[in-house]
């Protein structure tokens, strides 16, 4: 797969009827190995190993409703008291990080109500802060760690 940026973590790979498959620790399975779940994984990697996430606090492809419809949040962090504090959207490598991946986090915030996002494509990584007061979002230099958001 491709290199990201992101430091090299090493994985459970296996093929299957010409298929890769990843093993994903958060769901305790192996899930098929697509350009997106490979930025997901080795993201999710760097918040637990780099930024100090609690591996137990991270919810991977959670569905939450939204006006009515079924959604389904790549991944989200909560609390110790296990309220959200920040959803994350991946993307695969090649997709370009455009107000649209953003505007798609925040339909989903319209319902969690974090303070902060994610968006990660695996070569760019943008993460703010939510300025619900003036309806904006301020972006962070840095990925944050775990103790600087809670």
């Amino acid at each position: 797969m491709l290199q990201l940026n992101l430091p090299n973590y090493s994985f459970r790979i296996k093929i299957q009827n010409n298929k890769q498959f990843i093993f994903d620790n958060q769901r305790k399975k192996f899930v098929t190995l697509t350009p997106e779940e490979w930025v997901r994984q080795n993201f999710i990697r760097f918040l637990i190993e780099e930024k100090n996430y609690p591996t137990s606090f991270i919810a991977v492809e959670k569905l939450i409703e939204v006006n009515g419809m079924r959604k389904r949040c790549d991944a989200i962090v909560y609390n110790s008291n296990f309220e959200p504090i920040m959803i994350i959207e991946f993307k695969a490598p090649q997709v370009s990080l455009i107000q649209e991946t953003f505007d798609q986090a925040a339909i989903y915030n319209s319902k969690l109500k974090v303070n902060y996002l994610i968006i990660s494509n695996g070569l760019d990584h943008y993460s703010c802060m939510v300025d619900t007061e003036n309806c904006r979002y301020n972006f962070l230099p840095t990925i944050p760690s775990y103790n600087s958001i809670i």
